[in-house]
């Protein structure tokens, strides 16, 4: 059987991975550098790229430490691809890349507006709690539009019972997947975009109809009828986009897999020596003794 996500489409995910971890420089600027540099891809490669990357981006590669410069530019990767995604369905969309307090992507359709925030995690990691997903925060975030959307990995949410869903529902914002926005991007390129922004419409303004509840599955039951009950023609298109989640899974798996079982071998292979240097340098005591000595007297007694 022929594979949905295509061989092509894990080396450009490779590509960019290594693209993100060599970019340095101002965290702004690096941001623009992204967007633009997919832009210009986008543009060459047209819709494949982007269903590519979607399918693609959900799993922060565990090459990345934890809150490095490299994980935090990925999340403007992500961002980026939200607000290329958008624009393909129709929309007009754009990156907050400065201010604080705010969502990090804004989507403009014809009669609704939305803030939007897109999330991903490392296969790695186990313990994940509703602050994850940010669904408390998006509400926060509205700042006077009337919907909110997070979008997540389909293979890391909540498959049972999870407040995420609650909150949800209660402060009306969609918790959406990188395989529901795929359909939609196919969708708007092989049916309408007039037909998938009004889905997208749609979508949102199920949400706040459904009863609260934890339930995962009575929230993405009535997710998932609105979008199969809006066509016949995207029956097809939701059968792709299931095999692909699958499929990035298989992936996302292999790529984690072959970075730690490379880090182990580094490990076994260095002298004791090696090892006790890198086991410092992990422990950033190096870094932690250099922030210590710039700490001074700051005058504050003295104002007077």
């Amino acid at each position: 059987m022929t594979k949905i996500i295509s061989a092509e489409a894990i080396t450009r995910r490779n590509i960019w991975v290594d693209k993100i971890d060599n970019i340095s420089g101002n965290f702004a600027s690096n941001s623009e550098i992204i967007e633009k540099e997919l832009g210009k891809e986008l543009s060459q490669n047209g819709i494949s790229s982007l269903l590519d990357h979607l399918r693609l981006c959900g799993n922060i590669p565990e090459s990345y430490h934890h809150d490095s410069s490299e994980e935090k530019q990925y999340s403007k990767y992500t961002d980026a691809l939200l607000a290329f995604a958008y624009k393909s369905i129709g929309l007009r969309s754009l990156v907050i890349t400065e201010r604080a307090d705010v969502a990090d992507v804004e989507g403009f359709g014809k009669d609704f507006s939305f803030v939007a925030d897109a999330k991903a995690f490392r296969l790695s990691r186990t313990a994940k709690n509703q602050k994850d997903f940010k669904v408390q925060a998006m509400d926060r975030w509205k700042h006077g539009k009337p919907y909110a959307m997070v979008v997540c990995p389909i293979y890391q949410l909540p498959s049972r019972n999870s407040q995420i869903y609650q909150q949800a529902i209660t402060r009306n914002v969609c918790v959406f997947t990188y395989s529901h926005l795929s359909l939609l991007v196919r969708y708007a390129n092989e049916v309408s975009q007039s037909k998938a922004e009004n889905l997208l419409f749609d979508i949102f303004k199920t949400v706040p109809a459904l009863n609260p509840s934890k339930s995962a599955v009575d929230y993405w039951l009535g997710v998932n009828k609105t979008i199969l009950g809006s066509s016949k023609s995207i029956f097809e298109l939701w059968q792709d986009e299931k095999i692909a989640a699958t499929e990035s899974i298989e992936i996302a798996k292999v790529e984690a897999l072959k970075y730690l079982s490379s880090e182990r071998e580094k490990i076994m292979r260095m002298s004791h020596e090696e090892a006790l240097r890198e086991l410092v340098k992990a422990s950033k005591i190096e870094s932690k003794i250099e922030i210590i000595k710039r700490i001074s007297d700051n005058g504050l007694f003295g104002v007077k």
